[in-house]
């Protein structure tokens, strides 16, 4: 508590040299446009990784069940049986996913056909991303439809709608290739326009995905009563990470349960590095603005140089006279990151509120018009952790040796 009041009484009160006013001034504010940068740049790829996440989300569930080895298992296997009785699942949809061969106006384009069940359109908030003038359906009674991504229908020179049925080809399972006529070796079906096309905005899906029922997809696979996965929504108020853990234990080892995000691993992970790198580049930045502070500390312990030896001569030892600058320079880097951090979470709020800096000078251009941004209270802790930090590594080592020759 001495040298805390000490250094709080040096850090307040007018030197003697204006000099070091002004360093002092400079240090915080070095500290502080450091500490804003931070909290500036992680916010804005929390936005964009939310932003991704929210176009999965209407198409990905929340929990989705696949085998740890092997492509496809009997839907009345006793593993997901269990499943089924799980009193947290709201709605369980089969699914049965591959690849097909699609023929469009001379055109040929391998897609992955989804073959799902009926209730989907309570699994997943597939409505939010419909275009046209159809409406979502899945088969009538002697027909199947296709609802395919926009990107994909583009390529294949299709619209929202088009007429008669689309030619679907899979090989069929077991058979080699007959040579003489190759066409004889793969199972054949066709798909019918609902009217409507999906865009969830990520490639992946707009460019190379069709929706239908899962009856389809079995006979075209010949995968009568198989599934290749379960897609799960929870009851509301169901926690997501401990029904995750259940179900696990539930099924064992035989099984993988993924959310959201262990779905699209490869996407956020890439980002997650990028955010990585971002933090890391602007910590070191924040660490040499930091080093300023020891230009501060300097100027201050030789303007105070008669005040040490008072201390001294009234007991004061060396460590506790290196602990008040010390402190002082912890005290410079604590108010810049705080005033740091409040001006950063101002920034993204202003960019929350108004979207004052753009992607680009057209709007409609970007699937969204200003850069988004998501404050996190974790990052935030990590950015003024991450100061102190800074500061301390700044000036132990100088403030030590400099006190030892006052």
């Amino acid at each position: 508590m001495f040298s805390f009041y000490i250094a709080r009484r040096y850090l307040f009160a007018r030197k003697s040299r204006n000099t070091i006013n002004i360093i002092s001034i400079i240090s915080v504010c070095g500290v502080a446009l450091a500490t804003m940068a931070l909290v500036v740049t992680l916010s804005v790829f929390n936005g964009f990784r939310d932003m991704v996440a929210s176009f999965f989300t209407a198409f990905d569930p929340e929990l989705k069940v696949t085998l740890a080895e092997g492509k496809v298992l009997a839907s009345d296997d006793a593993a997901l049986q269990k499943l089924r009785r799980y009193e947290s699942i709201e709605v369980y949809t089969e699914v049965m996913e591959d690849q097909a061969l699609i023929v469009g106006k001379e055109r040929q384009w391998v897609v992955s056909i989804k073959g799902v069940e009926d209730n989907f359109q309570q699994q997943a908030d597939i409505d939010g991303i419909l275009y046209g003038d159809g409406e979502f359906v899945l088969h009538a009674d002697v027909l199947d439809y296709g609802i395919m991504g926009i990107r994909l229908a583009q390529q294949l020179g299709l619209g929202t709608a088009y007429e008669g049925g689309l030619p679907i080809y899979a090989p069929r399972r077991g058979e080699r290739v007959n040579m003489g006529n190759p066409m004889a070796s793969f199972n054949h079906d066709e798909l019918y326009s609902p009217g409507v096309v999906f865009a969830v905005n990520q490639s992946q899906y707009d460019a190379h995905y069709i929706l239908t029922s899962i009856a389809f997809a079995r006979r075209l696979f010949d995968r009568q009563g198989m599934v290749s996965a379960v897609e799960l929504r929870l009851k509301p108020g169901v926690k997501l990470s401990r029904a995750k853990s259940e179900i696990r234990e539930l099924l064992g080892d035989r099984f993988l349960v993924q959310d959201r995000y262990e779905q699209q691993e490869d996407t956020f992970r890439i980002m997650q590095v990028e955010k990585l790198i971002a933090y890391l580049f602007l910590s070191f930045i924040l660490l040499v603005a930091c080093f300023n502070i020891i230009g501060s500390l300097s100027m201050l312990m030789i303007d105070k140089k008669a005040d040490v030896q008072t201390l001294r001569a009234l007991g004061a030892n060396d460590r506790q006279t290196s602990q008040i600058f010390m402190l002082e320079g912890w005290l410079i880097s604590g108010f810049g990151a705080a005033i740091g951090i409040v001006l950063g979470l101002l920034l993204c709020w202003l960019q929350i509120e108004f979207g004052f800096i753009k992607l680009g000078n057209s709007e409609g251009a970007f699937i969204v018009d200003a850069y988004p941004v998501s404050v996190h209270a974790t990052d935030i802790l990590l950015i003024f952790a991450t100061v102190l930090a800074a500061g301390f590594l700044a000036v132990w080592l100088p403030v030590r040796r400099m006190t030892r020759d006052l």
